[in-house]
């Protein structure tokens, strides 16, 4: 399994609802890598229109630019369809949202 697999196996684990922020990924992946990572599981996924790559987001809770989806409105778009409010500055609440591998 590539590298690639394996981090696209833990975003897979991003439930509905809920975001991970890149260290959240490179730590379950137990790789500083995986942050860049996520952008190329991404762009190399066969199947983008249903893969859940665009629940990451950055530490801050900031929608990514430059995603193969598109950009920030396009990222917006999709965690507001999966019930992730987004804020005028394309930023989700962490507390609120943040997923919890562990609960």
């Amino acid at each position: 399994m590539s590298f690639y697999d394996v981090v696209y196996e833990v975003v897979k684990q991003i439930p509905k609802g809920k975001v991970a922020t890149y260290g959240q990924i490179a730590v379950l992946c137990g790789s500083p890598k995986a942050s860049r990572a996520v952008g190329y599981a991404l762009h190399f996924n066969p199947d983008p229109e249903h893969t859940p790559c665009f629940r990451v987001v950055n530490r801050f809770g900031g929608c990514a630019e430059a995603f193969a989806f598109g950009g920030k409105a396009e990222h917006a778009a999709r965690l507001e369809n999966d019930g992730v409010e987004v804020r005028d500055d394309y930023t989700v609440d962490l507390d609120k949202y943040q997923w919890n591998p562990f609960e």
